[in-house]
């Protein structure tokens, strides 16, 4: 029964996280990183910088001179190292909530899918505004999992059908920051000056159901962990389920998209005073 699970508190399968999520992160993060315009040669953090997405594509598009990975689970720390091995990119352990760096030190400060995780966001805030220099941006991205994620709404919605008690665990009711108003309240609140928030819509399209579905037998995240602790029966019919309400080309295809939204701010002691 949906009410004897608790989504995991941590995270680990770089490669089972990749597969579920992480390759349709890395288009947002593209329209991220130049929404954002940051200047050549800035130094940058990556707060929760799971297997390195972000990382990367920062290190593609942004002429930064150095990124920082910071991320709690050991497992994603090892997958970025082990795929980001541009010599400007390093990768640390450490929390949101005490980010392991100095006061001032970087001209960018950003995080992918990960505020709505942190167990205290505005501690996380408060922390990444620290390590921003004077003037710099402090940004970040969340899914829109009430509405716009559609392969996690899918999900979560058929789950629910088949048991009612699964809406305790839906992500769109457990994180209501992911939403423009919640997001920019938190970062104005951070005394960030200039806060934008901006919708990111990415196209995800699977080559057939198994595509869609193999992921979420990894066990990495929210919804992958609640298929993995199913009974053998209770997961076919969630999966039958599934394959019932998918929009499934003649090819066999599923085309779906996933909305992303983004904010950003600047950190300002003129303004903060």
């Amino acid at each position: 029964m949906a009410q004897a699970f608790s989504p995991p508190g941590s995270w680990a399968g770089g490669d089972r996280y990749e597969a579920y999520v992480g390759r349709w992160s890395r288009p947002v993060a593209r329209r991220f990183v130049a929404w954002l315009a940051v200047p050549a040669g800035a130094r940058w953090l990556d707060v929760g910088c799971g297997t390195g997405a972000l990382s990367a594509t920062v290190l593609a598009a942004a002429e930064p001179s150095a990124v920082l990975g910071v991320d709690p689970s050991p497992d994603f720390v090892a997958h970025a190292a082990a795929h980001v091995t541009d010599p400007r990119a390093s990768f640390r352990e450490g929390s949101a909530q005490a980010l392991p760096v100095d006061d001032a030190a970087f001209g960018a400060v950003v995080s992918g899918l990960v505020l709505n995780f942190v167990p205290d966001p505005v501690a996380a805030l408060a922390e990444m505004r620290r390590v921003a220099r004077p003037e710099g941006v402090v940004a970040g991205y969340v899914w829109d999992y009430a509405e716009g994620m559609q392969l996690m709404r899918h999900f979560w919605d058929a789950a629910a059908d088949l048991d009612p008690a699964v809406r305790g665990l839906d992500e769109g009711l457990r994180f209501p920051l992911c939403r423009p108003e919640p997001l920019r309240e938190l970062f104005a609140g951070a005394g960030l000056a200039d806060v934008e928030v901006e919708e990111i819509v990415v196209p995800t399209v699977f080559a057939d159901f198994d595509d869609y579905w193999t992921p979420f037998l990894g066990g990495t995240g929210p919804a992958p962990a609640y298929a993995a602790h199913l009974p053998e029966a209770d997961r076919v019919a969630l999966r039958e389920h599934l394959r019932s309400r998918l929009p499934v080309e003649p090819d066999g295809s599923i085309h779906l998209t996933a909305r992303a939204w983004a904010v950003r701010g600047r950190w300002s002691s003129h303004a903060a005073s």
